[in-house]
């Protein structure tokens, strides 16, 4: 496996991060402990780094044209593909290789080398003594949220992988795929811990929202549980985001997706001179698009009034063509910083208790809790006669048109859900094979790890 050779003390220093991979090696980072955990605003900077990382990096998380937005949108129905780039067209076909180089740098190796770093701080964490303990509890549960965060997507888009704990080389080197069900297992234990040691509130980030904090840990813990089928406990999990304090929907959804925004649960902040959010930058269209716009297959889906399409989607017309764009983010490039990109928000906690009561056949409450977003959106209740399979459809119908373009939601619908052949089946034609629902482990990693192996079809 490959990892980052970023160092804590590079971390700290608040730059966005490494560029390159490398091979492990043993970590050297014995110099830079004792810098980055001499005091709380040294560790504090450490952690700040990864999102600094996270958000600047052309990849995974960052919102850009190598990010999980865009590449599981590809796969999925949300976006038409314009580019000539053989590894996209590969994701928007759905007829991936084990060698395409883009699964391998956006996805596997970023997420790796995110995860280093945070068992690099838990590391750092455990054997400091000059932290106070409210700091080291709480920047240790935000470490430990990052490795979930990051093992819930790899486990997603791969399937069974290896669970990273630990910065030793030499058993990471050879680690085995460990099975999706023991992966879950570990990021309930692991998130519940988080939950244990992250702050109520956002004091302790000055009331920025680019911090994980408990609430963060909860609404992340309520996805994997639905994403289990543990519809009790995800209902659970839900609820308690919903009725807590520092949340609530915004009437207005135009300012859904400004920084610290009430329906804010966790947002990354930008780094960049001159930018806003990536997703601004890339996908607001100002020429006809040579990358990316909407799929009418998409636009087709929302029903007629709703304010989501003339709030969130915009238009470019190109001599008789028009072109439709996601407009959740309005900034193009600014150097007054407005929006933040959103990773974590409070609709998405009132759709998982809608399809977790769904599930448990409490049609009344799922409904009031799905027609909360839909008036908010301008549309009227789904009749109160609507039989469970169809409120489950409409559930994952209004998933669609909430969370379009919001980090490839859509992808893991369809497949957690087992709606995949069923719909992109239709779509893609004899391109999609069932295979396809889970990427190809790169092949350069099995290279330089035997225990790796590999998904079927690849």
């Amino acid at each position: 496996m490959l990892v980052s050779a970023c160092s804590l003390l590079y971390l700290a220093s608040g730059l966005a991060g490494c560029k390159k991979f490398v091979a492990i090696e043993p970590p050297k980072t014995q110099i830079a402990a004792t810098t980055v955990f001499a005091d709380d605003a040294s560790a504090t900077a450490a952690i700040r780094g990864i999102y600094s990382q996270m958000i600047s990096d052309n990849n995974f998380c960052s919102g850009s044209l190598s990010g999980l937005t865009l590449l599981c949108g590809y796969s999925a129905d949300e976006f038409v593909y314009y580019g000539n780039t053989a590894d996209k067209i590969q994701l928007y076909s759905n007829s991936l290789i084990s060698t395409n180089g883009t699964i391998k740098n956006a996805f596997w190796q970023a997420a790796y080398q995110y995860i280093n770093n945070a068992n690099s701080l838990i590391e750092g964490l455990q054997q400091s003594t000059q932290l106070t303990a409210t700091a080291k509890k709480q920047l240790m549960g935000e470490a430990i949220f990052i490795r979930v965060f990051c093992h819930f997507y790899l486990v997603n888009l791969f399937g069974d992988i290896p669970y990273i704990t630990s910065t030793d080389y030499r058993v990471n080197k050879s680690a085995a795929r460990m099975s999706s069900a023991v992966i879950y297992q570990n990021l309930v234990a692991e998130l519940k811990n988080a939950q244990g040691m992250l702050s109520g509130d956002y004091s302790f980030s000055n009331g920025e929202r680019d911090q994980p904090n408990q609430w963060a840990a909860t609404a992340l813990l309520a996805r994997v549980y639905l994403y289990e089928k543990d519809w009790a406990n995800a209902a659970a999990q839900a609820s308690s985001v919903i009725a807590a304090q520092p949340f609530s929907l915004l009437t207005e959804l135009n300012s859904v997706f400004l920084k610290n925004s009430l329906e804010t649960i966790w947002q990354l902040k930008p780094v960049q001179p001159g930018l806003n959010t990536n997703e601004g930058n890339y996908f607001i269209l100002t020429t006809a698009p040579a990358e990316v716009s909407l799929s009418p297959d998409l636009l087709n889906a929302f029903e007629a009034g709703d304010k989501r399409k003339s709030a969130w989607t915009g238009s470019y017309t190109a001599g008789a063509t028009t072109y439709f764009y996601p407009n959740k983010y309005k900034i193009k490039s600014s150097n007054l910083l407005t929006e933040y990109s959103m990773v974590l928000r409070l609709a998405e906690q009132y759709l998982i208790l809608a399809e977790a009561q769904a599930q448990q056949n409490n049609l009344v409450d799922a409904l009031a809790n799905i027609n909360t977003l839909r008036r908010r959106a301008g549309l009227s209740d789904l009749p109160a006669t609507i039989s469970q399979q169809d409120l489950l459809l409409a559930i994952e119908k209004e998933r669609r048109v909430e969370f379009f373009a919001e980090w490839g939601q859509r992808w893991l619908d369809l497949k957690r859900t087992q709606r995949a052949d069923n719909v992109l089946g239709l779509i893609k034609g004899t391109n999609w094979q069932t295979t396809d629902a889970l990427f190809p482990i790169p092949e350069s990693e099995r290279t330089s790890d035997s225990n790796l192996s590999q998904n079927p079809g690849y």
